[in-house]
């Protein structure tokens, strides 16, 4: 299966945008036991990071991207544009991280 190009720009370098096929999301929510387990066995901790806590964050972003990709690929794109990536804590006391990502689906030759 083919790579969707993925990229924050409007337009893609060389390439033509021949049709749009419009708003792409996806999200990925982590919950208070994520962040609770890792603070209380964090032992990793260099210079402030976290590198357990940082690695959580990673793997909740691609979860969105990988997403908003599948929504792409629904749709018949082979590209991304426009990508924006959010984080928002949610839920009682921000409980919660909701990573979001969304862009606009388009096919280019």
């Amino acid at each position: 299966m083919q790579n969707l190009i993925l990229t924050t720009t409007p337009n893609i370098e060389g390439k033509r945008i021949t049709q749009y096929h419009g708003l792409v999301t996806g999200e990925a929510i982590i919950g208070a036991n994520i962040f609770r387990d890792i603070f209380a066995g964090i032992r990793d901790i260099v210079g402030g990071r976290s590198g357990s806590y940082e690695e959580v964050l990673r793997e909740a972003k691609e979860n969105a991207l990988s997403e908003m990709t599948e929504n792409a690929r629904r749709l018949g794109a082979n590209a991304v544009i426009g990508i924006d990536l959010d984080y928002e804590a949610i839920g009682t006391n921000g409980s919660m991280l909701m990573v979001t990502s969304s862009g606009t689906a388009v096919l280019v030759e």
